[in-house]
């Protein structure tokens, strides 16, 4: 049986083929040229770095494949306006809609509602993609190098970085880092799930440190379910969380990022 990251990557060239048919590429180029300007990412993450305090990606997902449904009153908008009450430097919306019931909507919705920079967390593989996500209004772009070579990396990165975005580049094990060290972003995701077995361990982080070098931020995802392993990546000078499940499933999301962080 395929791999989860397998059969995600599968439905994404059926989305896509879908996609392109709906809006051509001309057409979607020239509306990512002429959505709103983005905020600055990287600036919102290093600024709270800079200050002293921990940098959050307060994600916005209503399910995982491995969870099911983490929210069942899901407003994207509420949700978004309480991260920024509680502190968090940047938002993530998922907009995946067959494995993690996002939708473009959630992504708009988020944004529309706070002043906050904002990432677009989805399975992007194509040029296409980072120019819908433009349109969309994202500010940032996720590329996982588990599901790209390291030319099509820097070719995506490329096609964001022309339209004023950033790009988080997320790794698990020790090829994809040095992959990813040839991208210039200085945000440097490290997911503690395997998108393969979808497996978690703190350690994945912890392990790839050294061999981080000086100018990355390094962004810990996933796995971050209480305070002590805040502490635990802090102490080991990891100041940047991308956090999602443990937000979604608490009645007030932002007061549970800011006691998470406190």
């Amino acid at each position: 049986m395929p791999d989860i990251l397998t059969r995600i990557l599968a439905r994404k060239r059926e989305e896509l083929e879908a996609a392109r048919a709906a809006v051509p590429l001309a057409e979607m180029q020239a509306r990512a040229r002429s959505a709103p300007p983005p905020r600055d990412f990287v600036c919102a993450i290093q600024a709270k770095i800079a200050a002293g305090r921990p940098a959050v990606i307060a994600e916005i997902k209503k399910a995982s494949p491995s969870k099911g449904v983490l929210r069942a009153d899901f407003d994207p908008a509420a949700i978004a306006k309480s991260y920024e009450a509680g502190g968090a430097a940047c938002l993530s919306v998922l907009t995946d809609r067959d494995f993690f019931q996002g939708a473009h909507e959630h992504l708009a919705a988020a944004r529309s509602a706070c002043a906050l920079p904002v990432l677009r967390k989805d399975f992007i593989t194509e040029p296409y993609q980072v120019f819908e996500s433009r349109a969309l209004g994202a500010d940032c772009i996720l590329l996982i190098a588990a599901a790209l070579a390291r030319q099509d990396m820097q070719g995506l990165e490329g096609a964001a970085r022309s339209l004023g975005m950033a790009v988080l580049v997320e790794v698990h094990d020790a090829s994809e880092l040095d992959a990813a060290l040839t991208l210039q972003t200085p945000l440097l995701g490290i997911n503690n799930r395997n998108l393969r077995t979808f497996e978690t361990r703190l350690e994945t982080t912890l392990d790839l440190l050294a061999r981080v070098p000086r100018g990355k931020t390094v962004v810990t995802e996933s796995g971050i379910l209480a305070p002590a392993d805040v502490a635990r990546m802090r102490a080991q000078g990891v100041n940047a969380f991308l956090v999602g499940e443990a937000f979604m499933r608490a009645q007030d999301p932002g007061e549970s990022l800011r006691r998470f962080f406190n």
